[in-house]
């Protein structure tokens, strides 16, 4: 089942290269969410979760972003039913709901 939400973007990572001859490349997408409660103690407040999409190309398409991190985006997710009565969460796809900022321009001499 896919489905769409708003989130905020925090970092995006590429990774690339070779590991005992095996080529590998991604890239994650670290997305804010709720820290949720746990037997051990409370909590508030919100984390950062680690999603792979794609390879590593991917981070091209967001490199002009850096400075305006974190930023408001529009992600499609992919939810399925896995063992023991738990879900998976898999990213599908994201575009940014911001523009990038703008660095500020030097005045004029005058």
């Amino acid at each position: 089942m896919q489905f769409t939400a708003k989130t905020i973007l925090h970092a995006v990572k590429e990774s690339a290269g070779t590991y005992e001859g095996k080529a590998f490349s991604s890239c994650t997408f670290h997305c804010e969410v709720d820290l949720k409660e746990n037997s051990a103690g409370r909590s508030i407040g919100r984390v950062t979760r680690p999603f792979k999409m794609g390879d590593a190309t991917e981070f091209d398409k967001w490199a002009h972003l850096g400075n305006s991190l974190p930023i408001q985006c529009e992600a499609v997710f992919e939810m399925e039913a896995s063992r023991e009565d738990k879900t998976t969460l898999k990213l599908v796809s994201m575009k940014p709901l911001e523009r990038a900022h703008q660095a500020p321009q030097p005045k004029a001499a005058g």
